[in-house]
C-alpha cells in the first residue's frame, strides 16, 4: 500500500479542490494506503475556518474533514504562512500577537512548508488539489 501527502490548494468553496481531495482522501484510505497528512496551502488555508456557515441542505466540506481526521487519525495542517496572510489565524498567533480573535477550528494544526517537505521524504506520492 501507498503513503500519501495530500495538499489541497483550494477553497472550500468557491473550487471543486477541497472536495475532489477529500473524496480521494477518503478513497485511499478505505482502500488500505496511509495518509500521512493533508496539507493545506494557498487558498486551501480557508478550509480550515469555523467562520464558514453553509447553508443547512448544502454539503459541509469543512465537517466532512473534521470527521475524517477523527475517524482516521489524519493531521490536518495549515500552512502558517499561507494561512496568516488570508486572516485564517489559530489561537496561539492570536495571543502571541494580541488579537482578541481567532476563527481556525480543531483539528487544524499549523504548520510550515518545512513540515511538508519532511513528511514529502516519507511519502510515496504527493496528490495536489
Amino acid at each position: 500500500m501507498s503513503k500519501f501527502i495530500i495538499q489541497v490548494n483550494g477553497p472550500a468553496y468557491g473550487s471543486s479542490a477541497s472536495v475532489n481531495a477529500l473524496r480521494f482522501t477518503q478513497a485511499a484510505l478505505l482502500s488500505g494506503h496511509q495518509v500521512i497528512c493533508v496539507f493545506f496551502y494557498q487558498d486551501g488555508v480557508y478550509n480550515s475556518t469555523e467562520l464558514n456557515l453553509p447553508a443547512s441542505d448544502e454539503y459541509d466540506v469543512v465537517q466532512q474533514w473534521k470527521i475524517l481526521a477523527a475517524k482516521y487519525q489524519v493531521p490536518l495542517v495549515n500552512c502558517v504562512s499561507a494561512a496568516l496572510r488570508r486572516g485564517i489565524i489559530a489561537q496561539q498567533d492570536a495571543q502571541e500577537n494580541g488579537l482578541s480573535h481567532w476563527n481556525v477550528g480543531q483539528p487544524f494544526i499549523m504548520g510550515g512548508l518545512g513540515e511538508l517537505v519532511t513528511g514529502i521524504e516519507s511519502a510515496d506520492r504527493l496528490i495536489c488539489f
